[in-house]
């Protein structure tokens, strides 16, 4: 599964996966109007993962799936310093 992920210009740590070539005018107007305008990041091709950084793949192919987009927030300090302790 092929998706491209943005980071948004108003938002810092910010981040929206969706499929290959998507058309932002097919997503929730709400989402673009706080999301600002998207600069790209990467395209990746999520069957050759196993995982993410900080967030779960299996959860990521499922909004992809389910909703056509997935927002990653920034962690809360709580997550970060379980990344740190190795805990999640």
């Amino acid at each position: 599964m092929m998706c491209s992920i943005y980071k948004s210009a108003k938002k810092p740590d910010t981040y929206l996966y969706v499929p290959y070539e998507t058309d932002f005018e097919d997503l929730p107007e709400g989402l673009i109007q706080v999301w600002g305008e998207p600069e790209l990041v990467m395209h990746l091709d999520l069957n050759e993962r196993q995982s993410l950084a900080l967030c779960d793949i299996a959860e990521v192919k499922a909004k992809l799936e389910e909703e056509g987009y997935f927002l990653q927030m920034p962690p809360s300090e709580e997550e970060i310093a379980q990344l740190i302790a190795g805990k999640k």
